[in-house]
Parts: C-alpha cells; sequence; structure tokens
C-alpha cells in the first residue's frame, strides 16, 4: 500500500490489492523503506519499545493506537511506521530491531508455516504457539478481523434474510458473485466443500467489488472486513460460521525481550476493546475523511476508556 493517496476509491484499490483475493496477506507488501533496514538488538524488559507498522493505513493506524496506549502508561515508545512487508518486519521484531508488530494471526502462521491448514482463531493461535521462534509471541488476539468476506447490501440481507454464509444456500444459486480475478479458482470449490454452495456465475469485479455490490452488478461479493466501502456503500459482511476463511484476528507480535507486563497487559487492553465493526469506523475516517491517523487514534483511545 502507498502512504500517501488521493480518492477514496485509490485507498480502497490498495488496500485490496496488498491483500489479495481469497487469502489474501495484509501484510504483503512489494516495497519497503529504510526504516526497516537497520537492526538492534532488543531493548531491555521495561525500557524503550519500538514499534513498527507494514506501509498500508490501517497497519499504521493500528501502531498509533498500540504506541499511544503505552505511552499512557509511561512507557517510552519510538515509532517506525510504513516500513513495508512482512519479509522485512518479520526479521526486525525476531532480531529485536522491533519490539511490536501489529499481526494478522492466519496470514503470519501461514508465513512461518506454509503447510498450515488451521482455520479458526482457536486453532491458528495454538498452531502459532507452537510455530514462532522462541524470540517472539503473540499477545491476546481482538475480535478485529481484516479478513475476506462474502458481502451483500443491507437490502439484499433483509429481503432475503442473509445474516451468514450458511445462509446464502437457499438463495446462491440465483446470485451473481464478484470477486478479484482468481477468487474463483481459489475458492470456488472450498464454498462448495465447507458451505455447499453453487453460484449461478463468478464475475471479476477486482478492487470495484464493493461498488459493484451496491450497484446490482453482482448480489454478492469478496469484500474485506475492514473496507471502509462498508460503511460507505451500507453494505454487510456475512458472519463465516465454518470457517471457509483462516482467521485474521489482529493481534500484537512481540520479541520477548523487549515487553514487560505493563506492556503486555496494556496492549492486551487494547486488543479486547477493538472489533471489526469499531476498525472499520476508524478506517473510514483515516481513508475516506482523510483524518490523521495519530488523532484518530487517540480519539478511538479515550472513548475506549484506555487513556
Amino acid at each position: 500500500m502507498k502512504r500517501l493517496f488521493g480518492t477514496a476509491a485509490v485507498v480502497l484499490s490498495a488496500m485490496l490489492t496488498l491483500s489479495a483475493c481469497g487469502g489474501g496477506d495484509p501484510l504483503t507488501s512489494a516495497s519497503a523503506s529504510p526504516a526497516g533496514s537497520g537492526s538492534a538488538s532488543a531493548p531491555a524488559s521495561g525500557g524503550k519499545v519500538v514499534i513498527g507498522s507494514a506501509n498500508f493505513p490501517e497497519n499504521v493506524l493500528l501502531a498509533e493506537i498500540y504506541s499511544q496506549a503505552l505511552a499512557a502508561k509511561g512507557v517510552e515508545v519510538e515509532e517506525k511506521l510504513n516500513i513495508g512487508s512482512r519479509e522485512v518486519l518479520y526479521d526486525q521484531v525476531k532480531s529485536g530491531g522491533l519490539t511490536i508488530l501489529p499481526e494478522y494471526v492466519g496470514s503470519l502462521l501461514a508465513y512461518v508455516d506454509k503447510e498450515a491448514t488451521a482455520k479458526s482463531k482457536e486453532e491458528v493461535v495454538a498452531a502459532l504457539k507452537e510455530k514462532l521462534p522462541a524470540e517472539l509471541e503473540i499477545l491476546e488476539p481482538s475480535a478485529a478481523e481484516d479478513n475476506n468476506s462474502l458481502t451483500v447490501t443491507k437490502a439484499t440481507a433483509e429481503k432475503d434474510g442473509l445474516t451468514t454464509i450458511e445462509d446464502l444456500v437457499k438463495v446462491s444459486k440465483n446470485y451473481v458473485i464478484g470477486g478479484p480475478p482468481e477468487f474463483q479458482s481459489r475458492q470456488e470449490q472450498n464454498f462448495k466443500d465447507t458451505y455447499g454452495l453453487e453460484f449461478k456465475e463468478w464475475k471479476k469485479t477486482g478492487d470495484a467489488t464493493a461498488d459493484a455490490i451496491k450497484d446490482g452488478t453482482v448480489q454478492v461479493g469478496n469484500v474485506f472486513t475492514t473496507d471502509p466501502k462498508i460503511v460507505v456503500n451500507d453494505l454487510v459482511s456475512l458472519q463465516d460460521t465454518k470457517s471457509a476463511f483462516a482467521a485474521e484476528n489482529i493481534t500484537p507480535l512481540v520479541n520477548k525481550a523487549g515487553v514487560n507486563d505493563t506492556v503486555r497487559t496494556t496492549l492486551n487492553a487494547v486488543s479486547a476493546k477493538l472489533d471489526t465493526a469499531g476498525l472499520v469506523a476508524l478506517m473510514k475516517r483515516v481513508a475516506v475523511d482523510k483524518e490523521d491517523a495519530d488523532a484518530v487514534a487517540k480519539d478511538w483511545l479515550t472513548t475506549s476508556g484506555l487513556l
């Protein structure tokens, strides 16, 4: 993702491109800035922590939330934001050059274990605890996810009684489904196996999927769960009750040597308050309304009772 952007469409396009479709990875990016090029030993427990982020708006916002929450508890914090891809970030946390990184559990597991098959939050977290190296740990995952979804208009959800993906079984053969170009090849069999879904037609709608749902070009589509167009276009993401998509709960990845109980407790308190709907609203303020991430983070922490 790009650090700076013009219109909401550009931002949303970048978000979808970065995540990729049908099992996308929110921390995948082709670029990395010099901020991630240095190496340093992990700060002593109880000393300064260094918070990093990938170079896209949501991850920067999450890093700002972590940073301000810790500073409010008297922790000395240094920010290194907009660094780049997981290939850079992961090694920096492992070496101690970064202490804390906002992560996405499913994509992190896929990075450390290419053969992973876990899908539910509980399975993914358990697998990560086994696969992460001794230097690293994840803290408590939040309810918030930046994940794939099958999304419909609010009118369609009300008309056809849709709240879960499983509810689509009764109508899917009459529905056109949209998504990025590789969405069908990655997910068609998965939907059949997991939910018994078959669709009337598959359309390649790319980063315009949310707009295609709104204008009726498709009745259901693959929109990422923190995409601000969910709010802008009054859409509803259906609950994935059978884990067709691997969980992507947001959680801090930390270098164990660089954090103490105050850091862990503070970050876990943030995760306890953070949910997907709230993050969507925050991302609308950042990506659509063009508010500064640090100001949005401060507002959220204040209203959540964390400042």
